[in-house]
């Protein structure tokens, strides 16, 4: 239904008045005024973040974060150091007693050789 005073299939006044293009022509705004406009918002946006409660709360937990993760880290590699430390020294261990074991094996065949 058709409101009054305008006819369906006829343009409205507002679109009649534009050029024959179809879009109003903008004011050139040169790069200058861009950029300075930009810049007061950046300035704006980063007064907003600095005067905000928030941010600073959400900035403490952040660094308590990365302060418990980094001592996690660090009791883990030490608990890996002291792993490797252990299983080293039972490595060794048992070289030691395979080359005991190894060097009696070859002395017996010596010392029966020599009997025979």
């Amino acid at each position: 239904m058709a409101r009054s005073g305008q006819r369906s299939g006829e343009p409205s006044a507002a679109s009649t008045a534009r050029d024959g293009s179809g879009s109003t022509p903008r004011p050139e705004v040169s790069d200058r005024s861009r950029n300075m406009a930009l810049a007061l918002v950046a300035m704006g946006l980063v007064r907003h973040v600095l005067t905000s409660r928030r941010f600073y709360e959400g900035l403490a937990v952040a660094a308590v974060a990365v302060g418990s993760m980094r001592g996690i880290s660090q009791e883990s590699r030490a608990g890996a150091m002291e792993r490797l430390a252990a299983w080293n020294k039972r490595e060794m261990r048992r070289l030691e007693h395979k080359a005991e074991r190894q060097a009696k094996a070859v002395k017996g065949a010596a010392e029966m050789v020599k009997g025979s």
